[in-house]
């Protein structure tokens, strides 16, 4: 199975209500068109992110595909052309980014009806290879992470090697993914004594300290 993650910031003039309105409606409907989609889901920013400063980004999609032959299909056909004419309404293409990743499920719990999902961007250490990266995040790292009791769900999204073969590097070389039943219960992982061994353990393997991310709710479209 192939994840591609897409996320951008919403349209210069248009609010965050119209924004998340219009993904969540006409967008999705669209979305669902595509012939290969195996599965969809939006993670719109929660609108008390917004009370603080402005987010990195106002959603996070994810699509599923059984392929990478399933998800190049699409390349040139009407169904990927309307997506693209639909963007153009409402999200700021300047900010769009997409990873194409194999997801790796490290505590496979239910996803939480009315909890909150983490999503940090994470880059890569210069000094070491995508894939000495992608084994101590998942190794090492994963195990530390499955000691922060707190998470009820977490999913590691590492980006295909295959980019890293070309002269096209990603945005980002992951995007980590955490479910809570609670904004108070992430709150309290962050200041459990297992959450500060995972965060002295990116040292280890990522460039800096200061991640990018954005706390969201969860809406399945196609599943």
């Amino acid at each position: 199975m192939i994840k591609q993650i897409s996320f951008f910031k919403r349209k210069s003039g248009l609010s965050v209500a119209m924004f998340q309105q219009h993904w969540r409606t006409q967008h999705a409907e669209v979305v669902c068109r595509l012939p290969t989609l195996k599965r969809y889901v939006q993670n719109h920013v929660l609108e008390s992110a917004y009370q603080r400063s402005e987010p990195i980004f106002d959603g996070v999609a994810e699509t599923w595909f059984d392929s990478m032959d399933d998800l190049r299909a699409n390349a040139g056909s009407a169904a990927l052309t309307a997506i693209r004419n639909d963007e153009d309404l409402f999200i700021d293409h300047d900010s769009m980014g997409t990873l194409i990743c194999e997801e790796h499920v490290v505590i496979d719990g239910a996803i939480p009806t009315e909890g909150v999902k983490l999503i940090p961007f994470i880059n890569k250490r210069a000094d070491i290879s995508a894939e000495q990266f992608q084994a101590h995040w998942r190794g090492q790292h994963a195990r530390l992470v499955r000691e922060v009791k707190e998470q009820v769900r977490y999913v590691q999204n590492h980006v295909r090697l295959g980019i890293y073969r070309t002269a096209r590097l990603p945005r980002f070389d992951g995007v980590p993914m955490s479910w809570f039943v609670s904004m108070d219960a992430l709150r309290a992982s962050g200041k459990s004594p297992q959450f500060g061994a995972v965060k002295q353990d990116e040292a280890h393997f990522l460039a800096t300290s200061d991640i990018p991310f954005v706390i969201c709710h969860e809406v399945v479209i196609q599943n």
